[in-house]
């Protein structure tokens, strides 16, 4: 019974994982998060599939049977450290902080789709126009260089969305369309802090989505940004979980590449 079950279980969920990949990718959703999600979809419907040949081999003698231990070992702690990395991804989201006025409200660039923002992206720049609203005569800065396959710049898209989306906003809007990583965005955009005579000791609230403010915090802090408030934008719930997934890499990158 516990034998077809295990079976059932591995090509269910292989499934699942396989067509949900599969469905993103025809959305021309391609990176790093979904990719993994199809590889572990492909891993277990072969798993089903192979399932009686597979026992039957690491069955077939104990040092077999203890490096399918091992793996599988691995496999479970790899996959805790990811639910740790997403509870704290919604622990961080939900308590922002908001200590002073900001001097400066950063956008942090998501994504450009035929010349509009994704998704993710749109959701960050209402969160920003809605907190933006709250202090009119603060200087807004839009972060995001081009694309590839693209012919604007995230920040233009940007700027012309909030523009069309949001008229009423009475703050002024600037563009940093030269970076293309995190790291970037914020550097660049000290050029344009500089110039409005903002320095880095001053609040400065930063925009980004749940999964990204984590490690946009940690990499302004590590850039010489002193009081950073934080503005999280939810992420649209079918690429939620995908999306996180990709963080939780970049995330481990970042480290490596000493961004913080």
């Amino acid at each position: 019974m516990l034998y077809h079950l295990k079976r059932i279980f591995s090509l269910v969920i292989g499934f699942v994982l396989v067509t949900y990949s599969l469905w993103l990718m025809s959305l021309e959703k391609m990176h790093f998060g979904i990719f993994v999600t199809l590889f572990f979809g492909v891993l277990l419907s072969l798993y089903s599939i192979f399932f009686k040949k597979i026992q039957l081999w690491h069955n077939s003698s104990i040092l077999r049977k203890r490096i399918w231990q091992i793996l599988w070992t691995g496999i479970w702690l790899w996959l805790f450290t990811v639910a740790v990395f997403f509870s704290y991804i919604q622990f961080n989201a939900k308590f922002q902080t908001d200590q002073q006025p900001p001097h400066a409200i950063i956008v942090l660039g998501g994504g450009v789709e035929r010349a509009e923002p994704t998704p993710s992206l749109r959701k960050r720049l209402d969160a920003a126009a809605y907190y933006a609203k709250n202090y009119p005569s603060t200087l807004m800065i839009v972060s995001g260089g081009l694309v590839s396959g693209e012919s604007y710049s995230e920040a233009s898209v940007m700027h012309r969305y909030l523009l069309q989306q949001h008229s009423n906003l009475k703050n002024n809007i600037e563009q940093e369309d030269r970076s293309t990583s995190t790291a970037l965005n914020l550097s660049y955009s000290k050029d344009i802090l500089n110039a409005n005579s903002i320095s880095l000791a001053q609040p400065i609230a930063i925009v980004t989505s749940d999964f990204h403010l984590l490690r946009a915090q940690a990499i302004a802090k590590h850039q010489g940004y002193q009081q950073i408030s934080s503005v999280s934008a939810d992420t649209p719930l079918y690429i939620r979980y995908h999306s996180w997934l990709r963080e939780y890499f970049a995330y481990m990158s970042g480290w490596l590449l000493n961004e913080y």
